[in-house]
């Protein structure tokens, strides 16, 4: 599953919006229920506005099935095969929708994965 979630990641990479910092990512979900979505960062000139690829995918699950979505797991794939683990943004939104998910991503020294628990120590959410 996790070779699939990463090739998921890589094709999506390449439909990225990233004129600014051209550093293209992609991402893909797994849910609990087995669907699998993905999404890849889309920068704007105003870059506070900019999305990251983990949080496009998890707002297409929601915005199709409804925000009852449980994330299994998420891949993170970026063009300069340069380390790259989901921002402190992203990690909580994983962990809203995923407090058990496992992240795979590009480390310093190779691909790695983590508990996003560990990514994210003191997540939390108001349910």
């Amino acid at each position: 599953m996790r070779r699939k979630l990463e090739k998921a990641a890589a094709k999506v990479m390449k439909n990225a919006h990233a004129p600014y910092s051209n550093f293209h990512v992609g991402a893909a979900i797994l849910l609990t229920n087995g669907k699998i979505f993905s999404g890849c960062n889309v920068e704007n000139a105003s870059y506070g506005m900019t999305n990251c690829a983990e949080r496009t995918a998890i707002f297409s699950a929601v915005a199709r099935l409804g925000p009852k979505i449980e994330i299994r797991a998420v891949a993170v794939a970026n063009d300069h095969g340069v380390a790259c683990s989901p921002c402190g943004a992203c990690r909580q939104v994983i962990y809203e929708f995923g407090p058990d998910a496992t992240v795979f991503f590009q480390g310093a020294h190779g691909p790695k994965q983590a508990h996003i628990t560990e990514l994210l120590p003191e997540g939390f959410r108001l349910q």
